[in-house]
C-alpha cells in the first residue's frame, strides 16, 4: 500500500496493526563464487524516487572507484620520459629541417658573375678562406660554408683545405668550391722542354719560371731527363718538375727496351740513350729519325766512326749551349770523349734528353743500306749508300750552300741599308741559316 501522505509504500504488521515500512524481499545468498542460476535475473537496484521532490532532482553518477598510488600512467618517471621522448622529437624534427636548409643553400648557386681564380696560401686556416671567399663574391654564407667544412672534413674524414690556386666558374654552388678545395684541383701551368736540350739548359728554364717554388740543387745527369710538356701547380716545385721528368724517363725506357729490335748495335738501355741523343741532335725532320739512326747502326756495324758534329760541340762547350761559332778544322782534329771523328764507338754519355721518337727510332730503326746524308737544304737530309752517290749530293749541296749565303749576304745589306735610313725590314721577314732550316736551329757540318 501507499501512504497518501508521504507517497511511501508500507504494509500492515497483522501482529499489531500498525503500519511498516514495505521491505524488498531478499533473494537467498548463495555461497560465494558460486554461479548463478541459470535464467536467474539479476536483482534489481531499486533507484525508485523516495518522495515526488527527489524524482524532479538528476540521481548523481555513482563514484568511480578510488586509483592506485601505482598506476602505470601517473608514475613520475614515466612522466618525465613521455618528456624527454617528446624533446627529442622536437630537436630531430628541428636538427633535418636545419639540415635540409643547409642542403638547399649548398647546392644553391653562388653569386660568381665570372669565372673567377682564387689563391690559397700553405698554412691558411679554414675560417680565413671561408672570410675570403665571402668577401670576394665567391659564396653567400661564411657560417654555412664553415659548417660544411667541419661536417665533410672532421665527421666525414673527406680530407682538408688544400693550398693552391683555384678557378671558380660563374654561380659555382659552395658544394662545388668545397670539392675543388678539398681535391686540390688547382689551376694548371705548364711548362715546356724541346727534345735534345741539356740538362743544364732545362734546369735554365726552370729557373727562370716564376710559377715554380724553390731551386734546383744540383743539374741532373745527362740524359737522365725525358723532354715533353709538364703540368704544374703554384704548389709544385722545381725540383718536383725535374723528378717528374726523371721518373718518366725510367718508365718510358724500360718501356721501349724490351719491345727492341734484337739485330741493334745497343747492348744497354743507356747506349740507346747516348745513340738516340745523337739522333736528336741531327735530326731536322721528324720522319727523318728512324733513317738517321739506321745510319748510325750500319756505321757502327761496320766498324765506322760515328763522325757527328753535335757531339764535337758538346765535346767544347759542354752542356751550356753557347755555341759562338762553327765548326773549324782545328775542333775536328781536337782529342776529346766527345769527338766522335776521333774516337770508337759511342761517346761515354749522352749529348742531351733526347724525346721519345728519338729513342724508339734507335730501338726500331729503318731498315736500309744507308751509310751517309748529307742536308738538302729544306731542313731535310739526301742520304746514300756509296761514298760516290755521297760526294754527288754534298756537291749539290755545295751549290745550295753557296745560293742560301748569297741570299743571306743580301739580307744583311738591305737589313744594314735600311737601318741607316731609319726603316724596318717588313714584320716576320726572316733569312735562312747556313743549313737551310729556320734560323736558330743549331748549325752543323751538313756533310756527313
Amino acid at each position: 500500500m501507499i501512504d497518501p501522505a508521504t507517497g511511501r509504500r508500507f504494509v500492515v504488521d497483522p501482529a499489531t496493526g500498525r503500519r511498516v515500512p514495505y521491505q524488498q524481499p531478499q533473494a537467498a545468498a548463495r555461497p560465494s563464487g558460486a554461479p548463478r542460476p541459470a535464467g536467474t535475473p539479476r536483482p534489481a537496484v531499486n533507484v525508485a524516487p523516495n518522495s515526488p521532490a527527489e524524482a524532479l532532482v538528476p540521481q548523481r553518477p555513482p563514484e568511480l572507484p578510488p586509483q592506485d598510488d601505482d598506476d602505470d600512467d601517473s608514475h613520475p618517471f614515466l612522466r618525465m620520459f613521455d618528456g624527454l621522448v617528446n624533446v627529442i622529437v622536437i630537436l630531430l624534427v628541428a636538427v633535418a629541417a636545419f639540415f635540409y636548409f643547409l642542403r638547399v643553400e649548398f647546392d644553391r648557386p653562388g653569386p660568381l658573375q665570372v669565372s673567377t681564380i682564387f689563391a690559397v696560401p700553405r698554412g691558411a686556416a679554414s675560417s680565413s678562406i671561408a672570410n675570403r671567399l665571402t668577401s670576394e663574391g665567391v659564396i653567400t654564407d661564411r657560417l654555412i660554408f664553415m659548417a660544411s667544412i667541419f661536417y665533410f672534413t672532421q665527421l666525414k674524414g673527406n680530407g682538408t683545405l688544400k693550398a693552391g690556386e683555384y678557378q671558380f666558374d660563374k654561380h659555382a654552388t659552395m658544394r662545388e668550391v668545397l670539392n675543388t678545395l678539398v681535391d686540390g684541383k688547382s689551376v694548371q701551368y705548364k711548362v715546356t722542354f724541346p727534345e735534345g736540350w741539356t740538362s743544364q739548359q732545362i734546369v735554365k728554364r726552370l729557373e727562370a719560371n716564376a710559377e715554380l717554388d724553390g731551386a734546383v740543387s744540383e743539374v741532373p745527369a745527362e740524359g737522365s731527363l725525358l723532354p715533353d710538356t709538364y703540368s704544374f701547380g703554384t704548389k709544385d716545385s722545381k725540383e718536383d718538375i725535374l723528378q717528374r721528368m726523371d721518373a718518366a724517363h725510367k718508365k718510358f725506357l724500360a718501356q721501349v727496351w724490351k719491345e727492341r729490335d734484337p739485330d741493334i748495335m745497343v747492348k744497354t738501355p743507356e747506349e740507346a740513350v747516348i745513340l738516340a741523343s745523337i739522333v736528336e741532335k741531327e735530326t731536322g725532320v721528324a720522319e727523318e729519325r728512324p733513317r738517321i739512326a739506321s745510319v748510325f747502326h750500319n756505321r757502327l756495324r761496320k766498324g765506322m766512326r760515328l763522325q757527328s758534329d753535335p757531339t764535337i760541340i758538346y765535346g767544347i762547350f759542354g752542356g751550356s749551349g753557347n755555341r759562338d761559332h762553327p765548326i773549324t778544322r782545328d775542333e775536328l782534329k781536337q782529342k776529346n770523349p766527345y769527338n766522335t771523328y776521333q774516337i770508337d764507338g759511342l761517346p761515354p754519355t749522352p749529348i742531351g734528353n733526347p724525346g721519345r721518337a728519338a729513342i724508339e727510332a734507335v730501338l726500331k730503326p729503318a731498315k736500309t743500306e744507308d751509310i751517309y746524308f748529307v742536308a738538302d737544304g729544306t731542313g731535310g737530309h739526301v742520304f746514300s749508300t756509296t761514298l760516290a752517290q755521297h760526294n754527288q749530293n754534298v756537291a749539290k749541296w755545295r751549290k745550295i750552300e753557296r745560293e742560301i749565303r748569297a741570299r743571306q749576304k743580301a739580307e744583311a745589306e738591305a737589313a744594314k741599308a735600311a737601318a741607316e735610313r731609319g726603316l724596318l725590314l717588313p714584320e716576320g721577314e726572316v733569312g735562312l741559316s747556313p743549313v737551310g732550316g729556320p734560323v736558330g736551329w743549331p748549325q752543323r757540318n751538313p756533310v756527313r
